[in-house]
Protein backbone atom coordinates (compact mmCIF):
# COMPACT_ATOMS: atom_id res chain seq x y z
CA UNK A 1 0.00 0.00 0.00
CA UNK A 2 0.83 3.55 -0.62
CA UNK A 3 0.95 5.96 1.98
CA UNK A 4 -1.97 7.36 1.09
CA UNK A 5 -4.18 4.57 -0.02
CA UNK A 6 -8.11 5.69 -0.76
CA UNK A 7 -10.88 3.77 1.64
CA UNK A 8 -13.77 2.26 -0.19
CA UNK A 9 -16.89 0.67 0.45
CA UNK A 10 -17.98 -1.86 -1.60
CA UNK A 11 -21.50 -3.59 -1.78
CA UNK A 12 -21.53 -7.29 -2.79
CA UNK A 13 -25.18 -9.23 -4.24
CA UNK A 14 -25.64 -12.14 -5.62
CA UNK A 15 -28.56 -14.29 -6.73
CA UNK A 16 -26.93 -17.04 -9.25
CA UNK A 17 -25.17 -19.87 -8.87
CA UNK A 18 -22.33 -20.12 -10.67
CA UNK A 19 -21.23 -23.40 -11.55
CA UNK A 20 -17.82 -23.13 -10.28
CA UNK A 21 -18.77 -21.62 -7.30
CA UNK A 22 -22.28 -22.77 -5.98
CA UNK A 23 -24.64 -21.00 -4.69
CA UNK A 24 -24.95 -16.96 -3.97
CA UNK A 25 -23.45 -17.05 -0.59
CA UNK A 26 -20.61 -18.59 -1.60
CA UNK A 27 -20.06 -16.38 -4.84
CA UNK A 28 -20.51 -13.38 -2.48
CA UNK A 29 -17.79 -15.10 -0.14
CA UNK A 30 -15.61 -15.65 -3.25
CA UNK A 31 -15.89 -12.49 -4.29
CA UNK A 32 -14.59 -10.87 -1.21
CA UNK A 33 -11.58 -13.31 -1.20
CA UNK A 34 -10.81 -12.51 -4.48
CA UNK A 35 -10.75 -8.68 -4.41
CA UNK A 36 -8.38 -9.38 -0.70
CA UNK A 37 -4.88 -8.67 -2.24
CA UNK A 38 -5.60 -8.08 -5.52
CA UNK A 39 -7.22 -4.54 -5.92
CA UNK A 40 -6.34 -3.63 -1.81
CA UNK A 41 -6.78 -4.52 1.13
CA UNK A 42 -9.81 -5.70 2.88
CA UNK A 43 -10.01 -4.02 6.33
CA UNK A 44 -13.45 -5.09 6.95
CA UNK A 45 -16.30 -7.72 5.92
CA UNK A 46 -19.32 -8.38 7.43
CA UNK A 47 -21.53 -11.55 7.34
CA UNK A 48 -23.18 -12.66 3.95
CA UNK A 49 -27.07 -11.81 4.46
CA UNK A 50 -30.09 -12.94 2.42
CA UNK A 51 -32.44 -10.30 0.87
CA UNK A 52 -35.40 -10.07 -1.18
CA UNK A 53 -35.23 -9.48 -4.51
CA UNK A 54 -35.16 -5.77 -6.45
CA UNK A 55 -36.79 -5.35 -9.35
CA UNK A 56 -37.90 -8.14 -12.08
CA UNK A 57 -35.82 -10.70 -10.60
CA UNK A 58 -37.98 -13.10 -8.28
CA UNK A 59 -34.59 -14.68 -6.80
CA UNK A 60 -33.62 -14.48 -3.40
CA UNK A 61 -29.94 -11.90 -3.20
CA UNK A 62 -27.19 -12.75 -0.77
CA UNK A 63 -25.54 -9.79 -0.14
CA UNK A 64 -22.56 -8.56 2.11
CA UNK A 65 -20.05 -5.07 2.20
CA UNK A 66 -16.32 -4.53 2.38
CA UNK A 67 -14.12 -1.86 3.49
CA UNK A 68 -11.04 -2.20 1.50
CA UNK A 69 -8.05 0.25 1.19
CA UNK A 70 -6.70 0.36 -2.35
CA UNK A 71 -4.06 2.87 -4.35
CA UNK A 72 -6.86 2.79 -7.70
CA UNK A 73 -8.98 6.02 -8.06
CA UNK A 74 -12.29 5.47 -8.20
CA UNK A 75 -12.33 5.11 -12.15
CA UNK A 76 -9.87 2.70 -11.81
CA UNK A 77 -11.42 0.60 -8.89
CA UNK A 78 -15.15 0.66 -11.15
CA UNK A 79 -13.11 -1.12 -14.11
CA UNK A 80 -11.11 -3.46 -11.94
CA UNK A 81 -14.62 -4.38 -10.11
CA UNK A 82 -16.44 -4.35 -13.71
CA UNK A 83 -13.37 -6.53 -14.99
CA UNK A 84 -14.02 -8.66 -11.93
CA UNK A 85 -17.94 -9.01 -12.53
CA UNK A 86 -17.39 -10.41 -15.72
CA UNK A 87 -14.63 -12.90 -14.46
CA UNK A 88 -17.45 -14.28 -12.60
CA UNK A 89 -19.89 -14.58 -15.05
CA UNK A 90 -22.05 -10.88 -15.29
CA UNK A 91 -23.83 -10.14 -18.25
CA UNK A 92 -24.10 -6.48 -18.76
CA UNK A 93 -27.18 -6.93 -21.25
CA UNK A 94 -30.63 -6.79 -21.15
CA UNK A 95 -33.10 -6.41 -18.59
CA UNK A 96 -31.75 -3.82 -15.34
CA UNK A 97 -32.07 -5.70 -12.33
CA UNK A 98 -31.86 -9.11 -13.71
CA UNK A 99 -30.26 -11.93 -12.17
CA UNK A 100 -26.64 -12.04 -11.86
CA UNK A 101 -23.83 -13.68 -10.93
CA UNK A 102 -22.36 -10.69 -8.84
CA UNK A 103 -22.57 -7.24 -8.64
CA UNK A 104 -19.68 -4.79 -7.23
CA UNK A 105 -20.43 -1.41 -6.41
CA UNK A 106 -18.39 0.98 -5.02
CA UNK A 107 -20.82 2.63 -2.52
CA UNK A 108 -18.51 5.26 -0.47
CA UNK A 109 -14.74 6.20 -0.66
CA UNK A 110 -12.62 8.49 1.82
CA UNK A 111 -12.56 11.07 -1.26
CA UNK A 112 -16.59 11.71 -0.27
CA UNK A 113 -18.59 12.85 -3.55
CA UNK A 114 -17.31 11.75 -7.04
CA UNK A 115 -19.36 12.49 -10.23
CA UNK A 116 -18.32 11.14 -13.71
CA UNK A 117 -20.89 9.78 -16.41
CA UNK A 118 -19.75 6.50 -15.67
CA UNK A 119 -19.71 6.73 -12.08
CA UNK A 120 -21.32 8.79 -8.80
CA UNK A 121 -19.30 8.10 -4.85
CA UNK A 122 -21.84 8.14 -3.24
CA UNK A 123 -23.78 5.19 -4.49
CA UNK A 124 -27.34 7.18 -5.74
CA UNK A 125 -29.67 4.33 -4.18
CA UNK A 126 -27.70 2.95 -1.39
CA UNK A 127 -29.92 5.02 1.18
CA UNK A 128 -33.31 3.19 0.33
CA UNK A 129 -31.40 0.02 0.46
CA UNK A 130 -31.58 -2.02 3.22
CA UNK A 131 -29.52 -4.72 1.94
CA UNK A 132 -26.63 -2.17 1.93
CA UNK A 133 -26.51 -0.24 4.40
CA UNK A 134 -27.24 -3.23 7.30
CA UNK A 135 -23.92 -4.90 5.77
CA UNK A 136 -21.92 -1.57 5.79
CA UNK A 137 -23.03 -0.21 9.04
CA UNK A 138 -22.62 -4.06 10.55
CA UNK A 139 -18.77 -3.13 9.37
CA UNK A 140 -18.66 0.58 9.65
CA UNK A 141 -21.04 2.27 11.56
CA UNK A 142 -19.62 5.81 11.97
CA UNK A 143 -19.03 6.22 8.42
CA UNK A 144 -20.78 9.18 7.34
CA UNK A 145 -22.51 9.70 4.03
CA UNK A 146 -21.00 13.13 2.95
CA UNK A 147 -24.52 14.07 1.20
CA UNK A 148 -26.92 13.88 4.25
CA UNK A 149 -24.31 14.01 7.20
CA UNK A 150 -25.49 10.81 8.48
CA UNK A 151 -23.50 7.86 10.04
CA UNK A 152 -24.19 4.24 8.37
CA UNK A 153 -25.53 3.36 11.43
CA UNK A 154 -28.16 6.50 11.87
CA UNK A 155 -29.25 5.63 7.98
CA UNK A 156 -29.73 1.97 8.65
CA UNK A 157 -31.38 2.82 11.41
CA UNK A 158 -33.83 5.60 9.44
CA UNK A 159 -34.32 2.70 6.88
CA UNK A 160 -35.71 -0.23 8.71
CA UNK A 161 -37.59 2.41 11.12
CA UNK A 162 -40.18 3.77 8.91
CA UNK A 163 -38.58 7.06 9.44
CA UNK A 164 -37.93 9.36 6.05
CA UNK A 165 -34.55 8.56 4.10
CA UNK A 166 -32.21 11.69 3.19
CA UNK A 167 -32.21 11.27 -0.93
Amino acid sequence: MANNPHTYLVALGSNQRHPAIGNPRAVVSFAADMLDGTLGEVVARSAVLDSAPVGPSQRRYANAALVMESDLAPPALLKALNGAETMLGRQRRGQRWRSRSIDLDIVLWSGGIWASPDLQIPHPQFRRRDFVTGPAAAIAPDWRDPVSGLSLAQLHHRLTRGRPTPR
